[in-house]
């Protein structure tokens, strides 16, 4: 077994490499030290996000190139070594500080944003190959982290995008991902939508969600509500995460699309070959 970097113990699956799970030591490559660390959903929680969400726009404006800068000199830009070489993401890597520095050094919520997870990358692989699976159409990228869904889907034509991550620093993280890819930056949500009055989106999509039983839950009940209501199109990016793996042996799954990872990418998730892309459509 080992641990999952967004959370669950995973027994190596079918779409696992041959990997010592269970080294105490982490190989050369890998996630970032923080990642190795129980997480939690990055919540706005903290009175200084409070104060930051009721500032005036001279202040916010301010925060956000606060925001930019540590951004700037805290990541590298990135594409060609992932499943969308096309798209270009400032993430983190090997040579950045804070994959090495202690968690408790780090400013801000855990930065999912700072790294293309390998569900997303699936995802976003499948939409830039399938365009018309957003073209025209209102799209929602729920638990967005650095975009690069979001990014995809204005790539293909979508009418409307809309960003979902409660981090408010993934937000500032997206725009600049959508600046270095040319595209016009979808509206940033930070309220957790997941639960919420569903919205006439005729495209959710989800990658690398289903890494907690009790968020997966309230996942399944939403999108539930979503596709009765709205007829809403959910599309899910996943590399065989435990919490999904039950899901997706349910009959509410059809897998669309699977691909084989960049030998980094598989280095940098314990071993991980491939990843899936899925439709959640159950009978309401």
């Amino acid at each position: 077994m080992y641990s999952d970097p967004k959370g669950g113990d995973k027994a190596p699956s079918s779409c696992s490499a041959n990997h010592d799970f269970e080294k105490e030591e982490r190989e050369p490559g890998g996630l970032p030290n923080w990642v190795q660390f129980p997480q939690t959903l990055p919540l706005l929680d903290s009175l200084h996000w409070q104060k930051q969400a009721r500032a005036p726009v001279s202040e916010s404006a301010r925060f956000d190139e606060h925001i930019r800068r540590f951004i700037r000199e805290n990541t590298q830009v990135c594409g060609d070594q992932s499943l969308t070489p096309e798209i270009k993401l400032r993430l983190f890597t090997p040579s950045c500080r804070f994959w090495r520095e202690s968690p408790d050094l780090w400013p801000f919520g855990d930065p999912y944003w700072a790294l293309y997870w390998p569900g997303g990358q699936a995802l976003c692989r499948f939409l830039l190959d399938s365009p018309a699976e957003c073209r025209g159409k209102a799209v929602l990228d729920v638990g967005s982290g650095c975009g690069a869904a979001a990014i995809a889907a204005r790539l293909c034509g979508a009418s409307r995008v809309v960003a979902n991550d409660t981090d408010p620093v993934a937000g500032v993280a997206v725009r600049m991902n959508c600046e270095l890819n040319g595209v016009e930056p979808p509206v940033c949500v930070t309220d957790n939508l997941i639960g919420s009055e569903p919205e006439d989106f005729q495209v959710i999509l989800l990658g690398d969600m289903f890494y907690d039983d009790a968020l997966a839950a309230s996942l399944h009940s939403w999108l539930d509500r979503c596709i009765k209501s709205q007829g809403t199109k959910v599309l899910i990016g996943d590399p065989g995460r435990t919490q999904f793996e039950d899901f997706s042996s349910t009959n509410v799954l059809r897998r669309l699309a699977q691909f084989e990872l960049p030998e980094s990418v598989r280095e940098e998730n314990y071993g991980l070959s491939c990843s899936s892309v899925w439709r959640y459509h159950p009978e309401l």
